[in-house]
């Protein structure tokens, strides 16, 4: 089979112009003249998408003629970011497009703003998928990823009166040049109605379903370019569709509504990222939503299957499917059905592919995190998933009770079904059951998973248990999110470090360099002064870019503890006003995060944030050594623009609550240095930049468990603490409420009365970590040092590391070069 013809190695930037020019005009229908900055973006991303597509075909044929083994990724979530950038970085034409963009008289600045940023992801878990996305393709991985096309994502921050209002992430209304719609790929799903049990011609028992509707789902393909390689991999995204789109009899006899019921009844499956599920109807669509997509992404991979192999015998052998978290766990039952009841295989094989198809990343210790369903809405929606489940845990019970005679209550507690008061179907057992392989993302975190959460699971498997601890690819959030920096590095070592982070090493006896340290200390000033002007132009507040930049950006959470950064900072203030001339270091403390739409308390931090902002930066007795920003809209784009300006990095949640993290990994990347306990990755990361360069404080994750164990009491806390009373004094008073002492009453009397986060308990130790930070930052020359060791030192750190360990350890997948 012949391949079309290579793209250029190097074009020439004659050639690249001429390129963006065809697009403008025969895409777009326009000429320069009368081009917007869109389309100007537009004609710049689809004739970048040229140089992948051709990368694409030879991908695809290369799978294709080895029959690769191939890691099939399964998420709810893809935070893909701005690709633009991204790709230009990873095909090695930044600079020749940059250029053909300058000769048509273009700014590049401009043409990367534009891009509008798909937000198909909450946060975290959405993030590290993308970044190992870019791993997979990076290390020439063999890999399709499959999710959801939301058509509406996370949404857009506001900040009205210091409150957050959510706003339509209507990422798609302009268009989007990175993906490409599949519409000969419908695949059927279905919901509700009843089984019917009967046997074949061959007296085989099987079981029908009869659905109460059928929802189509096409997919949309977004390929992701590996950096400095061919391989181009597949982001398969699948959108819900009607069978049938318009009833012509309906509209005839005048139910113009009833017309396209059927067709905003299927599309609300894919509608928007995480509907809120505390009504009824809300779970209802999450539930259909994992369903959907699991179901279209299992059909596609027998599909393709098909397209070499007439027996399923060996399905296992092909995929390797890695569960992200709860949300696509469904896919253990799923793909029991479909061998079961469409290709015919009996129990027992199809038993044995489905537990070698699955691999499970646990992302939680917060046990209300692992999904449970109820069981009569799962009955509801998927009948036949539910006798499947039913028959699978009949049968996990069974050996149970063989290795463990007599133990009531340990059945009772790996029973896929919690039978206490309301009955739900728990998504984690399953999981867990259905799965070669589980694995926790951080070291603390997969150890406590061992001891809490899953620990009846370890101890009826330990053997499927491992640790594969987060990473982030240093493409994005290094190379195109700190531009500056990675010049600084790569004009000593050259651009290795983007492929082997570990080079980064060599950066070690430059932190000796007086000269290194002064152009290191320039980077780091040149990108808060960007940053600077971001937040002047978005919130109208001028900071100051020699201060110290103290930045906690991240999903707004009681477990994360913004509010104890909250209190510290109001502990800054009343502790500057009553001594003006007491020398500290300048210092900016920024915000950004966004809360869950129905978490009031999350909400209510955030007010506090901008409250606390208006009344310190009013303030002339202190503004010109402490401001307060809360930046709205955090996501990949900003983030981009605010990890690289960092000075100190906040990563305080409670030891023992956060899986592993990743901003605490992007933040050092950066230079940033951190503060933070030992919780998640935070104790890796401490571990490898040394217990010097990082600013350690407050309980651990025994200490916690214990002070919780003996009887906590926050109130001898304040009464201990007369800094602690007077910071609360402070917020219950009206002075940041504007005269409504009830505003901030709810956090206060949390705080007093249950602290479950145990904020108070650390306030202290973390003070006294910050007046560390303060002394460090006053020492240029020192700090500096420790910025560029947490560099040299983040080799660990990086997806690429990451993907070699899934690789070798649970998907068992080897490179596949594309030649």
């Amino acid at each position: 089979m012949k391949l079309l013809a290579a793209a250029p190695a190097v074009p020439s930037v004659t050639e690249l112009k001429h390129a963006i020019e065809e697009k403008l005009f025969c895409m777009l229908a326009r000429f320069p003249a009368v081009a917007t900055p869109h389309d100007r973006y537009l004609a710049v991303a689809y004739a970048v998408r040229d140089h992948i597509l051709h990368h694409w075909v030879a991908t695809a044929q290369c799978y294709f003629e080895h029959a690769s083994r191939t890691a099939v990724y399964l998420s709810a979530e893809f935070l893909i970011g701005p690709q633009l950038e991204k790709n230009l970085l990873n095909l090695g034409l930044h600079e020749p497009f940059t250029a053909a963009m300058r000769e048509l008289g273009w700014d590049p600045v401009e043409i990367f703003a534009e891009e509008e940023e798909p937000g198909l992801g909450n946060g975290g878990l959405g993030r590290l998928a993308a970044c190992y996305l870019d791993s997979l393709a990076t290390l020439e991985i063999p890999s399709i990823a499959y999710g959801i096309r939301y058509e509406f994502g996370i949404f857009d921050q506001e900040i009205r009166d210091g409150w957050q209002v959510e706003r339509s992430d209507r990422w798609l209304r302009l268009g989007y040049p990175w993906e490409i719609p599949r519409p000969e790929i419908a695949l059927a799903v279905k919901f509700g109605g009843h089984t019917e049990p009967h046997h074949d011609a061959q007296g085989r028992f099987c079981v029908r379903w009869i659905p109460d509707r059928i929802v189509l789902g096409t997919p949309s393909d977004t390929l992701v370019q590996g950096c400095d390689v061919k391989t181009v991999n597949l982001l398969r995204l699948w959108k819900a569709e009607a069978t049938e789109s318009f009833d012509f009899k309906a509209f005839n006899s005048g139910d113009y509504y009833g017309a396209v019921l059927d067709k905003v009844a299927s599309e609300n499956i894919t509608k928007v990222l995480y509907p809120n599920d505390e009504a009824p109807a809300g779970k209802q669509l999450r539930l259909e939503q994992q369903y959907f997509f699991v179901s279209c992404s299992l059909q596609d991979m027998i599909r393709i299957y098909r397209q070499r192999e007439s027996s399923l015998d060996h399905f296992h052998e092909k995929y390797a499917a890695q569960l992200n978290d709860t949300h696509p766990a469904i896919a253990v039952a799923e793909l029991m059905r479909l061998l079961i009841d469409e290709q015919g295989l009996e129990w027992e094989k199809a038993w044995a592919i489905t537990r070698r198809t699955f691999a499970y990343t646990n992302h939680t210790l917060l046990p209300e995190a692992l999904e449970r369903w109820p069981l009569p809405l799962f009955a509801r929606v998927l009948p036949r998933l539910l006798e499947i489940i039913f028959e699978i845990n009949r049968r996990f019970l069974d050996e149970v009770r063989a290795r463990f005679p007599g133990d009531d209550e340990k059945v009772r507690r790996l029973s896929l079904i919690d039978e206490a008061g309301e009955r739900f179907v728990r998504m984690a057992h399953l999981a867990c059951v259905g799965s070669s392989a589980i694995n926790g993302v951080a070291a603390l975190h997969s150890r406590l998973l061992a001891q809490t959460v899953l620990r009846d699971f370890h101890d009826l498997w330990p053997e499927k248990f491992s640790n594969k601890t987060n990473g982030v690819t240093p493409r994005r959030f290094l190379a195109v999110a700190n531009p500056s920096l990675s010049a600084l590095i790569s004009r000593h070592f050259g651009r290795g470090w983007l492929r082997d982070l570990d080079q980064l090493r060599r950066l070690e006896p430059l932190a000796d360099d007086a000269a290194f340290r002064a152009a290191w200390r320039e980077v780091k000033l040149g990108n808060k002064a960007r940053l600077a002007q971001l937040i002047l132009r978005t919130t109208g507040i001028a900071t100051d870019p020699a201060s110290l930049f103290d930045v906690q950006a991240k999903r707004i959470h009681e477990y994360k503890r913004q509010h104890l950064n909250l209190l510290h900072i109001v502990w800054l203030y009343l502790r500057q006003k009553n001594n003006p001339g007491l020398a500290s270091a300048p210092r900016t403390c920024l915000f950004g995060g966004k809360a869950a739409p129905g978490y009031h308390f999350a909400k209510l931090i955030i007010k506090l944030a901008n409250s606390l902002a208006d009344v310190v930066n009013a303030d002339p007795a202190t503004n010109d050594r402490l401001r307060v920003v809360f930046f709205p809209n955090f996501c990949v784009k900003t983030a981009q623009l605010i990890y690289p300006a960092a000075d100190l990095s906040e990563q305080i949640s409670t030891a023992g609550k956060e899986a592993s993290g990743t901003g605490n990994m992007k933040f050092a990347l950066n230079g940033a240095l951190t503060i933070g306990t030992l919780d998640g990755a935070n104790i890796e990361i401490m571990e490898e930049v040394g217990a010097e360069n990082f600013f350690l404080f407050g309980l651990d994750a025994a200490e916690v468990a214990e002070r919780k164990a003996i009887g906590y009491r926050p109130g001898e806390v304040i009464e201990a603490n007369p800094d602690l009373r007077a910071v609360l004094e402070f917020i219950a008073s009206d002075q940041l409420a504007r005269g409504d002492r009830e505003l901030f009453a709810p956090l206060i009397r949390n705080l007093k009365e249950q602290d479950d986060y145990l904020v108070l308990a650390d306030f202290a130790d973390y003070v006294a970590a910050q007046e560390r930070v303060s002394a460090a930052f006053l020492d240029p020359e020192g700090w500096t040092r420790k910025s560029i060791l947490n560099v040299a030192r983040m080799g660990k750190f990086s997806s690429d590391r990451a993907i070699r360990e899934y690789c070798r350890d649970i998907w068992h997948i080897k490179p596949v070069p594309v030649r």
